[in-house]
């Protein structure tokens, strides 16, 4: 069944959301999930040339898991159609269709500003349709890397609609959802649109209703729990917290990707005290936490997937608020040292400024 559309057809919705569907598909009767296959059709955010690749190559492509010792080649065929993103035919469709049960979103952390990009007011222009076909609920899913995910789409949405239709908005509050999750997954820009490398790590974590159904996403390693914040807050705090501190100890190094400062001794050394200053104020129990340490370890040492210092080091006084001096804040908080390897990255940072070594805005 195609009971899903997607907005932002790109690399990582392809090893991310589409890869989770495809594995969800594949479960036999007898598993924890009835083998009930859930398709999707799919839109791209502006560019036509994706959707015209997959179309002509059936909407099947290959996912490559690039680890350290070798590939894991899979191909995914979840996609059912593949569309532009202003073939406003389909996308209407889409959301007529009453079958329809989810959509999800992965249009960056910019895409919902209705001000600067067209995805808010393209929601609502297929949520408006689906009213006035009379289609029944569904979930609006964000699966972009961003805090609040679900809230920040429902206001996003529920605004531009109180603005133009106050029944439209209504109807919205009642019929459909916004779940919120926290993805992780690396996926490094592929040239070849029916080819998607990524890491062999992925993680979803959702929070949220669907009250027209879902696939068994939960049945292949998405976690469903009550709030996402406090794994939004793990993810920030020691996964983005140590490519901050490897990126600017690194590029002072005159280190290139992630793989290459995690090689280094010190640097190393100074991301494991970092983590041993997150755990007591991150919320998590020991053991959990250690599970996450234990996944992220392999993940940095991984030479095959190419995670550049100077993409990471972007936007870096926006990050380090969000991550060092966060984690400083909440260790005063509780009454301990701010902490001597958030005070060495952001001392780091202020060195690769004065240096001019790398773009930090």
């Amino acid at each position: 069944m195609t009971r899903l559309a997607h907005l932002g057809l790109g690399a990582f919705f392809r090893a991310h959301q589409a890869w989770y569907t495809e594995r969800a598909n594949a479960l036999a009767p007898g598993d924890p999930a009835p083998a009930e296959q859930w398709r999707y059709t799919a839109f791209t955010g502006r560019s036509p040339e994706l959707a015209a690749a997959l179309t002509a190559a059936g909407n099947r492509y290959t996912l490559v898991e690039r680890g350290a010792e070798g590939d894991e080649s899979t191909q995914v065929t979840s996609i059912a159609a593949s569309f532009a993103g202003d073939d406003t035919d389909a996308w209407t469709a889409a959301f007529c269709d009453p079958e329809l049960a989810v959509v999800t979103v992965t249009v960056t952390e910019a895409g919902y500003d209705a001000a600067t990009s067209p995805a808010p007011g393209r929601l609502l222009s297929g949520l408006a349709a689906r009213r006035a076909a009379g289609g029944g609920p569904l979930a609006l899913v964000s699966c972009d890397n961003l805090a609040g995910n679900g809230e920040v789409l429902h206001g996003a949405v529920v605004r531009l609609a109180e603005a133009s239709d106050l029944d439209l908005a209504r109807w919205i509050e009642r019929k459909v959802t916004f779940p919120s999750t926290m993805v992780d997954r690396i996926t490094p820009h592929s040239s070849d649109p029916l080819t998607v490398i990524t890491e062999p790590f992925s993680e979803w974590v959702i929070a949220g209703d669907f009250p027209a159904g879902r696939p068994a996403w939960d049945a292949v390693g998405a976690r469903f729990v009550d709030d996402v914040a406090p794994f939004e807050r793990r993810k920030l705090w020691l996964l983005n917290a140590a490519h901050s501190t490897m990126t600017y100890l690194g590029l002072l190094r005159g280190f290139e990707t992630i793989d290459q400062a995690w090689g280094d001794d010190e640097i190393r050394a100074t991301v494991e005290q970092l983590w041993n200053e997150v755990r007591p104020v991150l919320g998590f129990e020991d053991a959990e936490t250690d599970a996450a340490l234990a996944a992220l370890r392999p993940r940095f040492a991984n030479p095959r997937i190419a995670h550049r210092l100077e993409q990471i080091a972007r936007q870096g006084r926006e990050k380090l608020a969000q991550r060092q001096r966060a984690i400083m804040a909440a260790r005063l908080e509780a009454g301990l040292p701010a902490g001597d390897a958030c005070r060495a990255t952001i001392e780091a940072f202020d060195e690769i400024v004065k240096k001019g070594i790398a773009r930090v805005d």
